[in-house]
């Protein structure tokens, strides 16, 4: 991709698949993997997978898909003013919540405290167990098959415990390296899009008002701005001339900060990127405080809310009790994920067999393990 700095993700410098294939004829590797991923299996499951809320709980609210798509938005623009790999960040945005549970953390959190004995569970892991291995897609591999960059990107975080068994996606957790820019942009681009989304789908939930968040000085210095040009406008689209603007102020600060600390750092490949001291994208000290109390301001009034918390219950007993009746008797999972479940217990025993539960829990959707834990403890639902 011609226009791209020294630093970027260059294709001629990728790490490759893990099995080799013939070059794509008219599109980069980068676009094969993106491509991949929209046509996965996993990723069409993302629609009915909750951000917050519930995804019955109104079909406005977003959804993992709709997330995955506005992160990936996000990162493009970023990519191209740092003159990165735009394709490239769009295929890790696309596939970063590919793991994730129904229920979103809720889901994820419950789902590794059963798994605490067999290896925990951690979405970040699973939305790579997914590329590599789960999607079915492909007579001569198993999984996706993507580049070594976008398997990097997906892997925001990892344990040394658990890098020691990835290889050379490992090893930069093991020698504490950075991974490629592209990658690190997909970071933020996926914090700014949750955070400035939260805000929106929490007013419209009812669970904040436009009153309390004047105590987030982000949102209360654009309040002021929107007010000053159009007095009379109230409601969503007052909401959303404010939520664009504090969107545009942490890109445009990230762009600028990241730009500087490019240019002062003087790292010409991506190698040199990885083995810099820290990472080298990211906001000015100023707009990281306005983003931290963006971010404090959420957690308390929105993600501990009590409808949150309501929904949090009820999804933490939905996943448990998923969890326990298939560990105990998988020949109640479905033949496809009883035969996984046998071949995993074969060589791993029962962390092979919790594996193997994990793995069918993790690709539920909201509505769908809603409806299997009904067929399952509900005697009067049909099975």
């Amino acid at each position: 991709m011609s226009g791209l700095a020294a630093y970027a993700a260059l294709e001629e410098h990728s790490r490759g698949r893990r099995h080799a294939e013939p070059a794509p004829a008219y599109r980069s590797e980068y676009q094969r993997d993106r491509d991949r991923i929209v046509h996965s299996t996993a990723f069409r499951r993302l629609v009915y997978k909750t951000q917050v809320f519930v995804n019955h709980e109104g079909d406005l609210y977003r959804t993992r898909l709709t997330h995955s798509l506005e992160v990936a938005q996000i990162a493009r623009t970023i990519a191209a003013a740092l003159r990165l790999n735009e394709v490239l960040s769009e295929a890790i945005c696309l596939a970063h919540d590919l793991g994730h549970t129904p229920f979103g953390h809720a889901g994820q959190d419950a789902l590794n405290e059963c798994m605490m004995d067999f290896g925990g569970f951690e979405h970040n892991l699973q939305s790579l167990r997914v590329v590599d291995e789960l999607e079915e897609h492909y007579a001569d591999f198993d999984g996706l098959n993507l580049s070594f960059e976008t398997r990097e990107g997906i892997l925001k975080h990892c344990s040394y415990n658990n890098a020691v068994h990835l290889g050379e996606l490992g090893q930069r957790f093991i020698n504490r390296q950075q991974p490629g820019l592209e990658a690190q942009l997909a970071n933020f681009a996926d914090e700014i899009a949750y955070n400035n989304h939260d805000v929106e789908d929490g007013i419209r939930a009812g669970l904040i008002s436009v009153e309390q968040l004047l105590a987030v000085p982000l949102f209360c210095g654009y309040h002021a701005e929107v007010q000053g040009a159009y007095p009379a406008l109230t409601g969503r689209r007052q909401v959303y001339e404010i939520l664009r603007r504090m969107i545009n102020h942490l890109v445009t600060d990230l762009i600028d900060s990241s730009s500087r600390r490019l240019a002062s750092s003087g790292v010409r490949s991506i190698a040199e990127v990885r083995s810099h001291p820290g990472p080298l994208i990211g906001f000015s000290d100023e707009t990281r405080e306005l983003n931290h109390s963006l971010k404090t301001f959420l957690r308390e009034h929105v993600y501990k809310h009590y409808k949150v918390r309501r929904m949090t219950a009820k999804a933490r007993r939905v996943v448990i009790e998923l969890f326990d009746i298939f560990f105990n008797d998988p020949t109640l999972m479905p033949d496809e994920h009883k035969a996984t479940g046998s071949r995993l217990e074969l060589v791993q025993g029962p962390a092979g067999r919790a594996r193997a539960v994990a793995d069918y829990i993790a690709g539920m959707t909201d509505r769908y393990a809603i409806l299997e834990h009904r067929r399952l403890f509900d005697p009067s639902e049909r099975t």
